[in-house]
């Protein structure tokens, strides 16, 4: 399975591509990640990526997807992969498109978490408050104001993806407002429904067991078969036998009738000659 992870900050989408890799054993594609290996590696590409991150510049597409190109031929990929992060422009979509094309794969889906802004950025009011309260200090990243401007940044550059990935019907929308295991219920149900996953039930099973499982099918359906021809055979022997029987009956008073007709014939053949005798004996 290949599909991407859509939303803004703060709608989860970290803590539900973790959930999907330990749940499908596939891996999870973050470009920052990628981007990290790819240097710490010393990969031509890595080191292009370096350079240019070295000077705080912005790291072009094309590098980017070299990047993804070499991650997702490696085997532990060929499973499938998320990429969370990633594309967040739409020429970053056309040119995974692309790649993609190029490697003759295809993704089966986009899913995008929706959620409410104000209800995120309520949110991270709430979090901040707390974490004053306990006397810890508040993360640069967790607060109102980093969160709007990134909400302001999602909205410009990544949110076109929406329409995008809509108009090639790869675009499904889970509501991200959910309880966490809600979230995660919905996406494993759309996986299945797309047939990117098996179903529940034959992915907890064994191929072997499967396999057991199908003979056992196969197995309870030929008895039933053999059930009902054994069942006919009874009919036909029952059938059968009262045929004989009938048969039997017949050829009895047949039998019957022909011996009670020769019976009948010698009593008259007997007395015959008899009269014939009297007669002449008389003449005499």
């Amino acid at each position: 399975m290949r599909f991407i992870l859509l939303g803004p900050p703060g709608s989860g989408k970290g803590t539900q591509a973790q959930r999907l890799v330990q749940k499908y054993g596939i891996v999870q594609l973050s470009t920052g990640e990628m981007l990290r290996a790819a240097v710490a590696a010393g990969t031509p590409v890595g080191l292009q990526a370096k350079d240019i991150m070295a000077a705080g510049g912005l790291v072009p597409d094309e590098i980017v997807i070299d990047i993804i190109s070499d991650r997702i031929d490696q085997p532990d990929a060929r499973k499938g992969f998320i990429l969370d992060g990633f594309p967040r422009t739409v020429p970053q979509a056309e040119a995974l498109d692309e790649l993609l094309k190029k490697k003759r794969l295809k993704l089966d889906a986009v899913i995008e978490l929706r959620v409410n802004e104000s209800a995120l950025l309520d949110r991270v009011e709430k979090r901040a408050a707390e974490t004053r309260a306990r006397g810890e200090e508040v993360r640069a990243d967790d607060t109102p104001e980093v969160l709007t401007k990134r909400l302001a940044s999602y909205r410009a550059q990544t949110e076109p993806l929406i329409h995008y990935y809509s108009e090639r019907r790869k675009l499904l929308t889970v509501d991200g407002m959910m309880a966490i295991e809600h979230v995660t219920g919905e996406i494993n149900r759309i996986l299945e429904a797309i047939g990117a996953t098996e179903p529940k039930a034959a992915r907890r099973a064994s191929p072997a067991k499967r396999s057991a499982a199908g003979i056992a099918r196969k197995g309870t359906k030929a008895p039933a078969k053999k059930g009902a021809a054994k069942g006919g055979g009874k009919g036909t022997k029952k059938a059968a036998s009262s045929a004989r029987k009938t048969r039997k009956t017949v050829s009895k008073a047949a039998k019957a009738r022909r011996v009670g007709k020769a019976k009948k014939a010698v009593r008259q053949a007997a007395k015959r000659p008899a009269k014939k005798l009297t007669k002449k004996r008389a003449k005499r």
